[in-house]
């Protein structure tokens, strides 16, 4: 069944174009959990072919990204958490899942709405905390766009350049996600360092 949902994902990126990847990344970024490579490697593929524009392809996946995970922010901001409590497993966001981000919002402050953009099974959920703490929205909208970003514009040149070669892809995109990870880590590192020797001055 998943695999017929990824068929159509792809089809309906070819077939709806520009508008097809926005509402495919908005569903991904909010509550639908499929993986966003379904969307943007396929559609830097069809640019390759010069099919689309890979500028417009990669701009309509960033703002998709950014209005799912605005829809998000305010679900968790108007409805809080009680309400994504009980109604969360409906869309199988775990009560342990949603803790989760939680801890990590609380751990690395809001630059985590940059960081989980990237970092795989957090992407989606990071704006849920953000919305429960009520983030200032510009702030949250900055950081999400930079980071969703970078990660669209990751996938849409992997299918540009070597979208035709499944392996492939999947073999670049495991490497490219651990050093993501080990480049986060070290930019947290130092992010929380600064934050520690601001607090001391300060004091």
């Amino acid at each position: 069944m998943f695999n017929d949902i990824i068929t159509f994902i792809v089809d309906t990126v070819g077939a709806l174009g520009y508008t097809g990847i926005f509402v495919m990344m908005f569903l991904e970024s909010s509550f639908f959990p499929f993986p966003s490579e379904v969307v943007m490697v396929p559609a830097g593929y069809l640019a390759a072919k010069g099919e689309m524009n890979i500028f417009m392809a990669i701009f309509a996946g960033i703002a998709g990204s950014l209005a799912g995970a605005v829809f998000n922010y305010y679900l968790a901001k108007r409805y809080g958490r009680a309400f994504l409590s009980r109604y969360g497993k409906y869309v199988l966001i775990k009560e342990e899942t949603l803790q989760k981000m939680e801890d990590f919002f609380d751990k690395h402050g809001h630059i985590s709405t940059f960081s989980g953009r990237l970092i795989p099974a957090v992407r989606q959920l990071i704006s849920l905390p953000a919305g429960l703490a009520q983030m200032n929205i510009w702030k949250f909208s900055l950081y999400t766009s930079l980071g969703a970003g970078i990660w669209v514009l990751i996938l849409a040149l992997l299918g540009y350049f070597i979208g035709q070669n499944e392996a492939m892809v999947k073999e670049y995109l495991q490497v490219i996600i651990i050093t993501i990870l080990i480049l986060l880590a070290i930019m947290i590192f130092f992010y929380i360092r600064l934050k520690m020797k601001k607090g001391i001055v300060n004091k």
